[in-house]
């Protein structure tokens, strides 16, 4: 562990309970009594607000944090990764503010650890949804986000056509196309919808609120309940 990544996380150890003693944090960051010692000491010296004193314990005054650590070279490569193969994928406005983000990350690294991310050898054919289905997944996200409710028009995939009301819940990519994971007031249950099959669709004024029996984790629920059940008669 680097000495910064160190010093980061004696802060954070010190942060997060009442009282720290020199051999607690010693044992968490496999170092010696002495190098906390002198670790703290020059803690104290940057202006960390370290209360307490050898043999005794730290603590830290309330309010106090540092700064997110510089990223690794091999945590830059990781973001470029996921950002590559997400960008594709993602309606137009999220991909372009995942490049944003990725952009900020870049121009702060070190130039050997910027140099090492950008040419990462990972990448991912730029197919994805056509421009239509990446604006209406947008308002899709949009309108889960301030929870409006949905009125859209669909096509299934037997062709036939229904207008429906919806709360969305999530918008969910299954390695080829978006659904919506949604509770249809039309039907009283939990459906899902394929976003390139949405024909089209209206935010509407009204809002919703989470109700019991109604929520994306009560959907989680009802699936992990049925591939329970799947794999209990598979046993049988």
């Amino acid at each position: 562990m680097r000495r910064a990544e160190r010093l980061f996380q004696i802060v954070q150890l010190i942060r997060g309970r009442r009282l720290s003693t020199a051999r607690f944090l010693a044992e968490r960051l496999e170092v010696s009594e002495r190098t906390v010692y002198r670790d703290v000491a020059d803690l104290l010296a940057q202006g960390v607000p370290i209360e307490g004193e050898a043999g005794v314990g730290y603590r830290m005054r309330a309010g106090f944090d540092l700064p997110p650590l510089m990223f690794t070279t091999n945590e830059a490569r990781a973001l470029v990764a996921a950002v590559r193969l997400a960008q594709p994928r993602l309606d137009t406005a999220l991909a372009a503010q995942a490049e944003s983000a990725l952009s900020k990350i870049l121009a702060v690294l070190p130039a050997a650890a910027r140099a090492a991310a950008e040419s990462l050898a990972v990448y991912a054919l730029a197919v994805g949804p056509d421009a239509a289905t990446r604006e209406r997944l947008q308002a899709l996200r949009e309108a889960t986000e301030a929870r409006r409710v949905v009125r859209l028009r669909y096509l299934d995939l037997k062709g036939r056509v229904s207008e429906r009301r919806v709360r969305p819940l999530g918008c969910f990519y299954w390695s080829e196309v978006w659904t919506l994971a949604a509770w249809c007031e039309v039907r009283e249950g939990f459906r899902n919808f394929r976003v390139d099959r949405i024909e089209r669709l209206d935010t509407l004024e009204e809002t919703f609120r989470d109700e019991p029996g109604r929520t994306l984790a009560d959907l989680f629920r009802q699936v992990e309940g049925e591939m329970s059940e799947r794999d209990s008669s598979t046993d049988a």
